[in-house]
């Protein structure tokens, strides 16, 4: 069996290249087709061995960098410049660049494990915000037609994975489409370990505007707590202005350096809005410590409410709406419930085993088996 993997673009190496990398353990013949590949970025190091096959936009100055953003109308020519019909199977990893419907063989199987519709298309919260009314202008144009496109697109796609309930819900809102849920792979055997309750709460995120990590900033600062922000983004400068003396920002971190965070903290505060799936409370969740989140997206098939679940058999603190208020009352509830001793680390972890790579990669095959039989 012929298999290509198609990604929208290898630049960050976050939860949807974990899954490319997941595949590509899967099928490690197949060859890895995107638009574009910055050899000066995180997923380098990942895909670095990988037979990676780019696009013409590699070869466009800057590109890359600052143009596949305001030329995103370009996806259409991006795409139909490959030619899959040699393939027996092609799986599409897709979130933002609308890599779907492909030129593809009469007998080639199209599968698309989508991480979500892309969300700035359809209206949910983003990493940056359009300034400028000629901007807002021109990106009300540009994603009419993306819409247009990326629905006929969707159309010509055989069979959808969605990585969670929440993107089965906008796949069949957006597309009309069925979709079958595989969880995305969480690599839970790294987290594990001993765990110690340390003093202070952790983030991990990247610093953009609807990862909300300004709450997190804001009301540890306020109620005096130890916080650890790992990550960075745009944003960073804004939230190292408004953080008080118990706020540390990590930047990016090793992995070993990321693991000891997780076994060391008191718990993880994830504020992200409209989260597709949301990996990393499950890692925290793998090193056995609970998550303080918005009860929004995905993340609410992962994280047990200490309400749903009960002492002892829950991983977690919903908070709702996304305000400081809000999560200051999570925190303060959170504290009287860890006193209860509301939250077991070995109920925790094994939670986490739900969500593991190995699950993920027999899921997939067993997917990709019964499709390729059906053709």
């Amino acid at each position: 069996m012929k298999v290509a993997l198609v990604h929208d673009y290898l630049n960050e190496f976050g939860g949807a290249e974990r899954v490319l990398l997941a595949l590509s353990e899967i099928y490690p013949d197949a060859p890895i087709y995107t638009a574009f590949y910055r050899e000066d970025s995180p997923a380098y190091e990942r895909f670095k061995k990988k037979k990676i096959i780019t696009s013409w936009a590699q070869n466009v100055p800057f590109f890359a960098s600052r143009l596949h953003s305001p030329l995103r109308f370009l996806a259409p020519m991006v795409w139909g410049n490959f030619d899959f019909s040699k393939f027996d199977v092609v799986i599409g990893s897709s979130s933002w660049y609308v890599t779907k419907g492909f030129k593809k063989g009469k007998k080639t199987v199209e599968i698309c494990y989508c991480h979500t519709p892309p969300r700035y298309l359809y209206g949910y919260p983003t990493a940056s915000s359009q300034k400028g009314i000629l901007i807002k202008i021109y990106a009300a144009l540009v994603n009419h037609f993306m819409r247009v496109y990326d629905f006929e697109a969707a159309q010509r796609v055989d069979w959808f994975i969605a990585n969670s309930k929440e993107v089965t819900g906008r796949i069949k809102k957006f597309y009309r489409r069925d979709s079958t849920v595989i969880y995305p792979p969480v690599d839970v055997s790294r987290f594990a370990g001993p765990i110690s309750n340390g003093e202070y709460f952790l983030v991990v995120s990247r610093l953009v505007g609807a990862k909300n990590v300004d709450l997190a900033v804001d009301v540890c600062s306020n109620l005096g707590l130890k916080l650890k922000v790992v990550g960075t983004g745009r944003d960073k400068g804004k939230l190292e202005r408004m953080a008080g003396e118990t706020i540390e920002f990590l930047g990016d971190v090793a992995d070993e350096e990321l693991i000891g965070l997780y076994q060391n903290c008191r718990a993880l505060i994830f504020p992200a809005s409209q989260e597709d799936f949301g990996i990393v409370p499950v890692e925290a969740m793998a090193a056995g410590q609970p998550v303080i989140t918005l009860a929004e997206g995905g993340v609410l098939e992962s994280v047990i409410d200490w309400s749903v679940g009960g002492k002892g058999k829950c991983t977690g603190v919903y908070f709702d709406p996304a305000t400081a208020g809000s999560l200051t009352l999570a925190i303060n509830n959170f504290f009287s419930l860890e006193k209860k001793g509301y939250f077991d680390s070995a109920f925790i972890k094994k939670h986490a085993q739900k969500f593991s790579k190995e699950r993920f990669k027999d899921e997939i095959k067993k997917f990709v088996a019964s499709k390729v039989k059906k053709a």
